[in-house]
């Protein structure tokens, strides 16, 4: 429709342009009549465009309030709808986190249960070898028995069971020392029943805990201490174990904390029972406590 505007509106200027020129040059247009009946329907044409131009311009540029609502209406649901679906999506992501951390959970608690078990498999391993080894190694009683006096040999250092309390010490084998001693502090002698007695502490050997003890009073000995000063100390009777000997003999009670052999086993231990052969050490195998019960 606008390129036929544009057809008439150049037909229309060709005609008055031909009109003004036949007037002054007294010339006859033919065309003439055209024109006349083509300026209604031209100016019918153009009215009806602008028309059209101006509705169609109100409508798209300014849309109606009842529009603008319609559209916003349409947003609102929109984003209603996306924070719907973000929130089902933040559900989902919590419970798949919780998920996570339960099974991480489980996963730490059976890491630990592997590797107490690892452990112990490894422990066992360790206990099995020490005693398979110990079988292989353990001297037996020919190995510590003199054939030509039926004497026990013993090394220079070696471990002792000593009842009361029950358990091995490391003692130093001296032929030097003609009373045993062990390590004994916290001494204090008192009466009972008119006879005399003593309390001490001796040291755990492996847990360096305090254990008490109560003996009977065997005699005195005197001991020299490093001031050269000479102090009695009790003599009480621990039954001791070693290879095939287990006899009761006399201990001193001194202090050897500073030495690291709380027993010391001399030669009224070794007479007529034991040789020392200071080339070895630790050649007796340990005594089981339960072989070591009173019969």
């Amino acid at each position: 429709m606008r390129h036929t505007s544009l057809i008439y509106f150049f037909l229309l200027f060709t005609d008055i342009k031909t009109i003004i020129q036949s007037h002054y040059m007294g010339l006859y247009i033919p065309n003439l009549t055209r024109f006349y009946f083509s300026i209604p329907l031209l100016i019918i044409i153009l009215i009806t465009l602008s028309g059209c131009k101006t509705i169609d311009t109100e409508s798209t540029v300014y849309p109606t309030p009842q529009q603008q609502n319609h559209i916003l209406e349409e947003r609102l649901a929109a984003y209603t709808a996306l924070e719907e679906a973000l929130a089902i999506r933040e559900a989902e992501i919590s419970a798949r986190e919780k998920e996570l951390v339960d099974l991480y959970a489980e996963l730490v608690k059976e890491k630990k249960v592997l590797a107490a078990s690892r452990a112990n498999q490894i422990a066992s391993k360790k206990n099995d070898a020490a005693n398979q080894k110990f079988q292989q190694t353990a001297p037996n009683r020919k190995d510590y028995q003199d054939p030509n006096n039926n004497r026990t040999i013993v090394g220079e250092i070696e471990n002792v069971f000593l009842d009361p309390p029950g358990m091995e010490f490391s003692a130093r084998i001296d032929t030097g020392a003609q009373t045993s001693s062990v390590n004994a502090v916290d001494i204090v002698e008192f009466e009972r029943d008119g006879k005399p007695y003593v309390k001490f502490h001796l040291i755990h050997p492996e847990t360096d805990e305090k254990i008490k003890l109560t003996r009977r009073v065997r005699g005195t000995a005197r001991i020299k201490d490093h001031k050269n000063k000479s102090r009695k100390r009790p003599i009480v009777s621990l039954r001791v174990k070693l290879a095939n000997i287990d006899e009761s003999i006399s201990f001193t009670l001194v202090d050897r904390s500073k030495f690291s052999q709380q027993v010391l086993l001399g030669r009224n231990f070794l007479r007529d029972l034991a040789i020392v052969d200071v080339s070895k050490k630790y050649s007796i195998p340990s005594i089981d406590p339960k072989e070591s019960e009173p019969k």
